[in-house]
């Protein structure tokens, strides 16, 4: 058995063992969808829709920072744009692409919605991370999911548990921080452009290029991302928006096809559940949402208001899944390429060469981006979570780093299928600690943020 073979194998039985399935209208979902999809709902609710009244105080804390704090590492904006890194990557390209072929047009409309409740759990989860990060000796900050879980429960006289559940967190996350999508879409792609056939060639070049970041520093990633992320997502979104506007004339009939087919199917109610299960997880996969993988980059965040960072992380799946995926989808809906038989990121290129036959080389060109910064990104957060386990010794650090670097070039030549479970399947994982720590801290959650919506507005008045 070859060393694919055996880890193929190893994928089947993780995500059969994961998607746990119920059944409800006749229609197969699975038990981790709801555990996901309850806490956004309840946090918007908590939260007062915060997901909608407070955005445009978000993009106020965002433009004016408050980078005199004296704890953190990287400006407010440097956090978001590390998070954005790891949230819009290839799930906003190829993870529409598969949500459409699995779960039709439908698919895109309920990812919109979910985007929409997914901002309020993204504040909820990163407003916790700010508040309970740990601070080093030498000024460093260290946060995510592990740390909530770790401190607010010791802070309850629970250190023991707190402890443990924290690191069943870390140990989740060190599969989840392994994008195995970023590498095996971006290669589809390029191969398909440039004629390049050599997946293992691809995938130690693109390795090579990551080492080049994750080797570094934290305000070093902050800086990279804080330019990368702007400009891939630009080179994208002109490619959709030039779809949308040279075929403006089939727009109204692909929303009319967003909406009816989020409603219906072929088992009627049984359909658009199945639609919104598809749209569900490719969402999560694009947005983060519950997962807590992006309270790490935040907790690096030069504040002392944790309410104040929780609010720009809620821009997250406003930009990524709102915005980008939900356009995307529309696009590639307007161009009909989503019902030809294609695969994952072959869906978008098709789309892209509906314009013009050279067209799909912006698109390689945006996928190469979009790959490279999540897979920056995730290697520093995987070394969190490490850390948190292993110590941060220089040998753990590095041992962890040249593990990072080294099984990138497995996404490579992985069927895609397989990689989408494995990353599915390790993200709800993570998810599930996440989501316990959301519901331990509710309470004094809504109480820290009406608090500082409070002396918000009293600072705003006076």
């Amino acid at each position: 058995m070859t060393m694919i073979e055996a880890l193929n194998g190893a994928i089947d039985a993780l995500s059969a063992a994961v998607f746990t399935k119920l059944s409800l209208f006749g229609t197969p979902i699975e038990a981790i969808v709801i555990w996901l999809a309850v806490p956004m709902l309840l946090a918007t609710l908590l939260l007062r829709f915060i997901n909608i009244t407070g955005l445009g105080l978000a993009f106020r804390v965002l433009r004016t920072g408050q980078d005199k704090a004296e704890d953190g590492d990287v400006s407010q904006f440097a956090a978001l744009s590390t998070a954005l890194a790891g949230t819009i990557g290839l799930g906003n390209i190829a993870g529409v692409a598969i949500a459409l072929t699995s779960g039709g047009p439908g698919a895109i409309f309920w990812m919109f919605v979910i985007g929409w409740f997914a901002m309020a759990l993204k504040m909820a989860e990163v407003t916790l991370g700010l508040k309970y990060r740990a601070i080093d000796a030498d000024g460093h900050v260290r946060g995510g999911p592990m740390y909530t879980l770790k401190h607010g429960l010791a802070a309850r006289g629970q250190p023991r548990i707190g402890l443990v559940l924290g690191g069943i967190y870390a140990f989740f996350a060190l599969f989840g921080a392994i994008p195995l999508v970023q590498v095996n879409q971006s290669y589809a792609q390029v191969a398909a452009v440039t004629g390049f056939t050599s997946g293992w060639g691809y995938g130690i070049v693109m390795a090579v290029l990551v080492a080049a970041v994750v080797f570094g520093s934290a305000p070093w990633l902050g800086r990279v991302a804080s330019r990368l992320t702007p400009f891939k997502v630009a080179v994208y979104m002109i490619g959709v928006l030039a779809i949308l506007i040279l075929k403006a004339d089939a727009v109204p009939a692909a929303l009319a096809a967003i909406w009816h087919g989020a409603w219906s199917g072929d088992a009627a109610l049984g359909g658009a559940v199945g639609s919104f299960v598809v749209g569900m997880r490719r969402a999560v996969f694009s947005s983060e949402a519950g997962v807590g993988s992006a309270v790490i980059a935040h907790s690096l965040a030069k504040t002392d208001e944790p309410v104040s960072e929780g609010l720009v992380a809620l821009l997250e799946p406003f930009f990524g899944t709102v915005i980008v995926c939900s356009l995307g989808g529309l696009a590639m809906v307007v161009a009909g390429t989503w019902d030809d038989g294609l695969q994952g990121i072959a869906v978008t290129s098709a789309a892209f060469a509906s314009v013009a036959d050279w067209f799909p080389v912006v698109l390689a060109a945006a996928v190469f981006l979009f790959g490279y910064s999540t897979l920056c990104a995730w290697g520093f957060y995987g070394l969190q979570a490490w850390g948190y386990l292993f110590g941060r010794s220089g040998v753990a650090t590095w041992s962890y780093r040249i593990g990072y670097v080294a099984i990138l070039p497995i996404g490579a030549v992985l069927d895609l299928g397989r990689v989408i479970d494995l990353v599915d399947s390790a993200f709800f994982l993570m998810a599930i600690p996440n989501i316990v720590a959301f519901y331990l801290f509710a309470p004094e959650l809504r109480r820290d943020v009406v608090d500082y919506l409070r002396r918000d507005r009293a600072r705003r008045a006076a």
